[in-house]
């Protein structure tokens, strides 16, 4: 794919990217000549790494803000620290989300609060503060990474249900607030894909059931995913790298599912 960004606005910076989802799509518009922002936990080795690869991939120039996505101020730490570095926020990808299980009545309070924070409430405040500077230059595209549930519900997942859904209703202000200064807001809609958090789940899932990890990922995807394969990383990665081109301006205040099928049923 040829670089998709308009003249002069090409920065983006994507929370949760030090692994999985977040990480593929930022090496994607690091491929596609974007200077590039992420967030995310790991050691200074870790990250170092990841920004060598950003780098080797084609962007312009990468950095990492190690802020916590649980905290307001953190999170005005990391949209400041971006913007004097890079000189802009032209592509705001929220993706920073944890995930925790349990029947409604077992739920800890605390793990709630946790979820919606990170999940729902980052989101907001990075929204928030990048807006003012997407105005000022009259571009901007926030694209969230949402769930199918933020579209369809699943048991023992109170909070990432509810956070989910909040973050479509989110998008859709955000949308609706902004459709005048050429800003976009989208929700992407992802079924399963293999993450760290998904191979988690596996592995519970495999030692919970005794059955290999082969029948576990066969009964993951069976139960939900009509295609029977995970959604890949790159397809995630080209989406976001769409929503953010030219061809996506009139895209605004969207959910898309890309779930091989789930949300149809």
């Amino acid at each position: 794919m040829t670089d998709q960004a308009a003249p002069n606005q090409n920065t983006v910076l994507v929370t949760g990217a030090t692994s999985g989802i977040g990480r593929a799509v930022a090496l994607g518009f690091a491929r596609n000549n974007y200077a590039v922002a992420i967030n995310g936990f790991g050691q200074e080795n870790e990250t170092s790494a990841i920004l060598d690869e950003l780098k080797a991939s084609g962007a312009t120039k990468a950095i990492h803000v190690p802020s916590d996505m649980s905290q307001a101020g953190d999170i005005e730490t990391l949209i400041s620290t971006t913007q004097e570095q890079l000189g802009s926020i032209d592509v705001l990808i929220n993706n920073a989300g944890i995930q925790y299980t349990s029947l409604v009545e077992d739920f800890p309070a605390q793990k709630w609060d946790q979820v919606i924070a990170i999940n729902l409430t980052s989101a907001f405040h990075t929204i928030r503060l990048a807006l003012p500077m997407m105005k000022a230059r009259n571009f901007g595209r926030i694209i969230n990474i949402a769930s199918v549930h933020g579209l369809v519900g699943s048991v023992q997942k109170a909070a990432y249900v509810a956070a989910k859904h909040g973050i479509i209703g989110l998008t859709k202000v955000v949308a609706l607030e902004s459709a005048e200064q050429n800003i976009t807001a989208n929700s992407v809609c992802p079924g399963w894909v293999l993450t760290p958090l998904v191979e988690a789940q596996l592995q519970a899932n495999a030692k919970r059931d005794n059955v290999s990890s082969e029948q576990a990922v066969h009964n993951l995807l069976l139960e939900k995913q009509p295609s029977l394969r995970f959604v890949p990383l790159d397809e995630l990665s080209q989406l976001c790298l769409f929503l953010a081109s030219p061809g996506a301006s009139s895209i605004n205040g969207a959910a898309l599912p890309i779930d091989g099928g789930w949300t149809a049923r």
